[in-house]
């Protein structure tokens, strides 16, 4: 009886384990560039393409500017936006394409489960899918296979980092949120850049033209530039785990 009655305590505390392991809440995944040889001043730009439009004012700006960026781009993003895939697949010399996912789902397991109001997948089986689908669409479109991935809301439970990873995938982090989505007024998003450092990977929205968040990317960029920041591309770096979550600035 007393074996019987601590298997059963055992067997409960097991299966409350990997509930809570399973459904933990989603976390957002903050990294840096790793440290590089004279890269003192090397930070990189990332950019959402999540469903939505093409911001052409904001990659002629980087174009002119000659500043790198990593576009993570859907597949809805891809098939709707045809002028927008003709000026990236323009500019690769500049433009590192990677996945955001084929329709734009966030990266959690479980019904009910949601990010930022987006639902999330109800199994592993369309995780692997949005994951998978969103690759082919970059490779078949752009000629490029892509490396990266970041899912939609860039938020991730255990579970579905866990499968990202075995599928041959690097999740990317960010550690200075520039636009909050593209929700920001221009003057909010040029302030992010004052706490910009070397090493850091911004992350910022290209999918909102009628946004305001080009207009306070150029202006955050710009002064970037004249501060001597380097700008790279993610295809060209490694990236590494922020060690204390609870230092980000992208809050601030």
């Amino acid at each position: 009886m007393i074996f019987s009655t601590r298997h059963s305590f055992l067997l409960a505390c097991t299966n409350l384990f990997f509930c809570y392991t399973a459904y933990a809440k989603p976390v957002e995944v903050h990294a840096r560039l790793a440290p590089q040889a004279r890269a003192e001043n090397k930070v990189a730009l990332t950019l959402d393409a999540c469903s939505g439009r093409f911001d052409e004012y904001l990659l002629s700006f980087l174009i002119r500017k000659r500043i790198p960026a990593t576009i993570f781009v859907t597949k809805k993003w891809l098939d709707k936006n045809p002028r927008g895939v003709a000026v990236i697949k323009s500019n690769l010399d500049l433009f590192d394409v990677e996945d955001h996912g084929e329709k734009h789902i966030p990266a959690v397991i479980g019904s009910g489960r949601t990010v930022y109001g987006l639902a999330g997948e109800p199994d592993v089986g369309h995780l692997q899918r949005e994951v998978t689908e969103g690759a082919k669409a970059i490779t078949s479109t752009i000629g490029i296979a892509p490396q990266w991935y970041r899912g939609a809301g860039a938020k991730y439970d255990a579970e579905a980092m866990t499968e990202i990873k075995r599928l041959g995938y690097k999740i990317a982090g960010f550690s200075l949120n520039a636009d909050h989505g593209a929700t920001l007024h221009k003057q909010a998003i040029a302030d992010k850049f004052k706490r910009l450092q070397p090493g850091d990977v911004i992350i910022a929205h290209m999918n909102k033209p009628q946004s305001e968040s080009a207009q306070g990317l150029s202006s955050g960029l710009n002064k970037a530039l004249k501060q001597g920041f380097v700008f790279v591309r993610l295809d060209q770096v490694e990236m590494q785990k922020m060690p204390d979550p609870k230092t980000r600035r992208d809050k601030s």
